[in-house]
């Protein structure tokens, strides 16, 4: 990962745009529906009235002063001129603001993502500034899978945060909720804009909560090409709680699963290296959560032996074939 992607919270946050053309009204409009406190200063002029989008702040056309950014968060550059642009963009960090010189990426602090917005729900696709159309082309993409109900969905969890914390204390449980909360009905009733009946039916499956049933899934991974995968195991490591693998399983597999699922590696080379893994997932798999055992090429006579083990142990075993066949 190059490019790190924070999310800033906008509440109360002042913003500085400097400039007047099409790349600073483009930063314009992207503030306009936050709650940011939006300073619109354009020193090169003021564009024409009929280019101002509605709801925007009245430009200020004037010289840029120091104390333009003082208490700012964030400061967009968008005038024409480079020596300018870096000395100004020097003034708002002396301030402390964290500064992006528009379409200049060596005088930037950071770099706009393509976004997709929906409210509380914001996904953002960054290439570090070195290929800006090429993630809004994925945006592009992207933005017509994305149901607009996942904003107020996505509201809704945030409101109700505190309560499914206190009703779910174990941290696993609470999350295999919300994977149900946000796959069922739910997301339908919300769609619609049934939000108070996708609000009733989210306390619905808090209150019907109930104690998590555990699994192991054995999966193959080929010769590590994660691109061989099938969609299947891929769905299972991004749904993994825990992994379970030796050295003969590669980095480029275990990136495809979820960043905060577990992971266990185990000495191939040990005597009682079955055994282990084996009294592992029993363990794991009783307590609820989901285990994925990867294995280098197919699972083979060893996870035949660890599926057999896992069974009479009473675990809910799957095996997952690993790769696509040609």
């Amino acid at each position: 990962m190059r490019t790190f992607l924070a999310g800033i919270p906008l509440e109360g946050t002042r913003v500085v745009i400097v400039g007047a053309g099409e790349p600073a009204l483009a930063k314009l409009r992207l503030f306009l529906t936050t709650p940011a406190h939006i300073v619109w200063i354009a020193p090169e002029g003021a564009p024409h009235v009929s280019a101002i989008p509605r709801g925007a702040p009245a430009p200020q056309v004037r010289a840029v002063a120091a104390e333009d950014f003082s208490h700012a968060r964030l400061a967009f550059i968008a005038i024409s001129e480079e020596q300018e642009a870096a000395r100004l963009a020097e003034l708002a960090r002396s301030a402390g603001v964290q500064v992006n010189v528009v379409d200049r990426p060596t005088l930037s602090d950071f770099q706009t993502p393509a976004l997709i917005d929906r409210d509380a729900l914001v996904i953002g696709i960054a290439t570090g500034g070195g290929a800006p159309i090429l993630a809004r082309d994925l945006r592009a993409r992207l933005e017509g899978e994305l149901p607009a109900a996942l904003g107020p969905l996505a509201a809704l969890a945030g409101e109700l945060r505190d309560e499914v914390k206190a009703s779910i204390p174990d941290f696993m449980a609470r999350r295999r909720f919300w994977e149900r909360a946000f796959r069922g009905a739910a997301v339908d009733l919300a769609s619609e804009g049934r939000m108070v009946e996708a609000r009733r039916e989210i306390l619905r499956l808090m209150h019907a909560a109930e104690p998590e049933i555990g699994s192991v899934a054995l999966v193959g991974t080929g010769p590590g090409d994660p691109e061989l995968l099938t969609v299947k195991a891929v769905r299972v490591l991004q749904d993994a709680d825990l992994l379970v693998h030796d050295d003969s399983v590669g980095d480029a597999v275990l990136t495809r699963a979820r960043r905060d699922a577990g992971r266990v590696f185990l000495d191939a080379g040990r005597a009682d290296f079955h055994e282990t893994a084996v009294a592992l997932m029993i363990e794991q798999a009783t307590s609820g959560h989901r285990v994925v055992r990867l294995f280098a090429g197919d699972a083979g006579p060893a996870g035949a032996r660890e599926k057999t083990a896992l069974e009479a142990a009473g675990v809910q075993v799957f095996v997952v074939p690993g790769l696509v066949q040609s």
